[in-house]
């Protein structure tokens, strides 16, 4: 079934931070001690200090049971990112994404500083950021998907406000058996979205004059009542043919069409050729087999 993604959605904004930490109060006392001075005069082994670190649902709750120290935690998450950190003896973190998260607990004590690690790990995504079924078919969860161009009509051009009701909404969507000089046709790679930890995506991309692949990975913005798709970290659309100069910013696209098994993403073409003018440069995927 086809999504209307002209209809509103009410979706929850979804902040570039995602760690939303809650504090739940000291174990030991109503404010986390800061004057290591006052401790006693102690060293403490990694096998000394006592805390717990226990995933329910989309939360981790940190407690720290180790007396007389000056708690300090940190928690990254399998790529080695840091979400956060906090000197509380007690808290309460949201983690919106399924993964394993590393959380860094540090006690220091007159006698310096000792830190030991627990590995949590949140079972799935919470639904709540994710129920828009666009999310699904986008990148279909924590599983991921991966999106290839389709040969049938690999490539198309249409008005800048294609595929609007009215105004300049033109488009030639060439099939390829009759338009085969639109683009070689060849493995030009592939675009694989997930949100296993993070909103993460991978572009493979073949090169134009050889079979020669780089492979670049970053995140990705969804605004789907915009329709745009956002690249960061480098990455660009995957695309194919020799239209990479015609095209300034092959990193915040137009999302044309979305369903299982079809996607259209549309980039402006600023670089005049021919005389043909700026028009949307229109580019058909299919999930790959």
């Amino acid at each position: 079934m086809v999504i209307n993604l002209k209809k509103q959605i009410i979706m929850k904004r979804i902040f570039l931070t995602l760690i939303a930490v809650i504090a739940i109060g000291s174990l030991f006392s109503c404010e986390p001690i800061e004057d290591r001075n006052s401790l006693p005069a102690m060293t403490l082994a990694s096998s000394d200090l006592n805390f717990t670190a226990v995933a329910t649902g989309n939360t981790i709750v940190l407690k720290n049971l180790t007396p007389n120290v000056i708690p300090y935690w940190s928690y990254t998450n399998a790529k080695g990112d840091e979400l956060g950190h906090s000197n509380l003896n007690g808290m309460t973190i949201a983690m919106p994404f399924a993964g394993t998260y590393t959380i860094n607990f540090s006690a220091f004590t007159q006698g310096g500083s000792v830190t030991a690690t627990k590995t949590v790990t949140v079972l799935q995504n919470d639904a709540s950021y994710f129920s828009a079924p666009e999310w699904a078919l986008l990148a279909n969860g924590v599983a991921g998907k991966t999106w290839v161009l389709d040969f049938t009509d690999p490539i198309g051009w249409a008005g800048l406000d294609y595929p609007a009701a009215s105004g300049d909404n033109w488009a030639w969507i060439p099939d390829y058996a009759g338009n085969s000089w639109v683009m070689e046709n060849k493995n030009w790679g592939e675009m694989h979205f997930d949100l296993n930890g993070g909103y993460n995506t991978t572009v493979k991309q073949t090169a134009l004059n050889t079979n020669d692949q780089t492979t670049k990975s970053g995140s990705f913005s969804f605004d789907i009542v915009n329709h745009r798709l956002i690249f960061n970290g480098g990455v660009e659309m995957l695309l194919g043919g020799n239209y990479h100069p015609d095209v300034s910013n092959w990193i915040n696209v137009k999302v044309v069409e979305l369903t299982a098994t079809s996607m259209r993403l549309a980039v402006i073409r600023d670089q005049d050729r021919g005389g043909q003018g700026v028009c949307l440069i229109v580019y058909h995927f299919k999930p790959k087999a």
